[in-house]
């Protein structure tokens, strides 16, 4: 036998029963278990990058599990359900996507013949998520009156959050014209950097005026990304993992020696770390 979501959802009803359920699940909050649904979701993607595919499963089920949970809480405060939730999103999903259920309902069928071009499809798209957005009841903001960018998650990560700023500001016209005049400003917010550096080093200028500069260069890096077609978080992602596989290499190699990292030079560091780039060069001739 096989259980189903029915049976998930009954689970989950049991968990936060008030007098027969599980301490812990009962006390839980919209707000408190946020943290755990965010730590699932990089649980995904890291058992993806790695080709984990059976801890994929389990993983799956684990962030399925925090929609569940969100639902229950919702059913509970007479929200939504998870019934709600999904009949939402197969409604967004299915008006969204008119290049494929051109009726607007489920069972409707594109013909493959006229079916529109990627150009089509995606001014499509971002017009209907307009649509979408300015047909939301309006809601006080922070940041002053209705904006463009509206809708874009501050709680997102600051790396994520800055492609999806510079997305939604280029569909309206506010981007550069190509790569080259990134370049240029990428080599301009470098020397700002340094010069709020040595200023404050030296006592002439803030110190907050060096977390400043680096935004705005980490935020140009985004925009060159961006042009490049290259996922910034994933490039980054990656060298993560290169450099820690080459630390390790280094560990490996003093150990092997007899030697202690720790009590060596930064000299004598640095020449194993190309010595460790060096074997990797030859393992991809």
């Amino acid at each position: 036998m096989n259980y189903s979501i029915d049976d998930l959802k009954t689970l989950m009803a049991r968990l936060r029963d008030p007098d027969t359920g599980c301490p812990w699940d009962t006390r839980q909050t919209f707000r408190t278990i946020v943290p755990h649904t965010l730590e699932e979701a990089y649980e995904v993607a890291d058992a993806i990058d790695r080709e984990d595919y059976p801890h994929l499963e389990d993983e799956l089920g684990d962030l399925l599990f925090q929609v569940i949970f969100y639902s229950q809480l919702g059913k509970e405060q007479s929200h939504f359900d998870f019934d709600s939730v999904v009949d939402n999103l197969v409604r967004k999903l299915v008006r969204r996507h008119p290049h494929v259920f051109p009726d607007g309902t489920l069972e409707s069928r594109i013909d493959p013949d006229n079916r529109p071009g990627e150009a089509e499809i995606k001014a499509s798209w971002e017009r209907i998520k307009a649509e979408e957005r300015a047909a939301k009841p309006e809601k006080p903001s922070e940041l002053g009156p209705d904006s463009r960018l509206d809708g874009i998650a501050r709680t997102l990560p600051a790396m994520v959050r800055a492609e999806k700023l510079q997305r939604r500001a280029a569909n309206h016209g506010f981007d550069w014209p190509d790569v080259e005049p990134v370049f240029e400003k990428l080599h301009e917010e470098i020397d700002e950097l340094k010069e709020a550096w040595y200023d404050a080093r030296s006592g002439a200028g803030p110190v907050e005026a060096v977390e400043d500069e680096l935004g705005d260069l980490l935020f140009v890096c985004v925009n060159l990304a961006r042009f490049m077609k290259v996922n910034p978080e994933q490039a980054l992602n990656s060298t993560n993992h290169k450099f820690e596989a080459r630390f390790r290499a280094i560990e490996d190699h003093l150990e092997g020696e007899g030697r202690d990292m720790d009590g060596e030079s930064l000299e004598a560091l640095d020449a194993v770390w190309q010595a460790v780039k060096g074997i990797e060069k030859q393992r991809e001739k």
